[in-house]
């Protein structure tokens, strides 16, 4: 069976290096690196050279890679390059910002990058503000683009270990404020990660109603725990029957070295699909067929 993962952080230089910037005191992305007891990513193209062997070595055929901190497309942008047919460019964009929608024009057409992210908890943009619906429009003229929107509980575990301040605003990343979006931009497909992130019957109330909307199964998915007696078998359960399995995309939100692929979430993951006991094409597309058909290579 072919696999492929919809989720996976490309963190580069430019993504330590800005996380040094704000912590200030003359940090920089190697000392950051140290801190961490991460290894140090190099350039964008060894950075990209090391996941094609990463995921050759565990049978991944393809990922997305995800540009972790606004403006840092070129990263993304050169690693696709380098493994064109291995790897399918997404950034964040932060809407607030004055440039916003020239450069999500710029990563969608000029750097080929094909999935614009979105975090409105973490850049204080709610789904409805005219400036998150002025670069959903950008990314609409752009035929095969996509849209990502985090939403429900936001952590990044980096900013923490780096005490970093995290002032998110969960009211923000709601799955009903994607399914707005969704309905009004119909040709646009959009992805909720992780099931929601605790907004699992938001995210599956926004799979129903937007036949556009498709639900990623990444991480460990530990919010969970919000939900008395939940388990990821149900999750997978009731996401299957309500947005149906053409709609689900596995993915691990891989992202560091030296940990690299995160082979333990796609373990735990197929064993539930087994137990479930989803047909074969059907688990086909949730591994790999999926994101395919959603991001087929692309030919020049």
């Amino acid at each position: 069976m072919r696999l492929s993962d919809a989720h996976c952080h490309f963190f580069s230089a430019g993504f330590f290096g800005a996380l040094a910037r704000q912590r200030g005191g003359g940090a920089d992305a190697a000392s950051l690196c140290r801190e961490l007891q991460w290894d140090a990513p190099g350039t964008p193209e060894a950075l990209a050279d090391r996941w094609a062997r990463e995921l050759d070595a565990h049978g991944v055929a393809r990922s997305a890679l995800i540009a972790s901190v606004p403006g840092d497309e070129a990263s993304v942008a050169a690693a696709v390059a380098r493994h064109p047919w291995r790897f399918i460019g997404c950034f964040m964009l932060d809407p607030s910002a004055p440039d916003a929608p020239e450069r999500a024009r710029r990563a969608l057409t000029d750097l080929g990058l094909r999935v614009m992210c979105l975090f409105p908890a973490m850049h204080h943009v709610p789904l409805h503000d005219d400036r998150t619906l002025r670069v959903v429009e950008t990314a609409a003229a752009v035929p095969g683009a996509a849209v990502f929107v985090h939403c429900g509980v936001l952590s990044v575990g980096v900013r923490a270990r780096l005490g970093l301040p995290s002032r998110f605003d969960l009211r923000l990343g709601d799955p009903l404020g994607v399914a707005r979006l969704a309905l009004a931009f119909s040709q646009v497909p959009f992805i909720i990660p992780h099931f929601g992130a605790g907004l699992f019957r938001e995210a599956l109330m926004a799979a129903d109603a937007c036949a556009n909307v498709y639900l990623d199964t990444s991480s460990s998915n530990g919010w969970i725990r919000y939900t008395p007696g939940l388990t990821l078998d149900a999750v997978f359960e009731r996401a299957l029957a309500v947005a149906g399995p053409a709609r689900l995309l596995f993915g691990t939100d891989s992202s560091f070295f030296p940990r690299g692929w995160q082979r333990a979430i796609h373990e735990d993951q197929r064993a539930i699909v087994e137990r479930l006991r989803v047909g074969e094409a059907d688990a086909a597309g949730l591994f790999g067929g999926n994101l395919d058909r959603l991001f087929p290579h692309q030919t020049s």
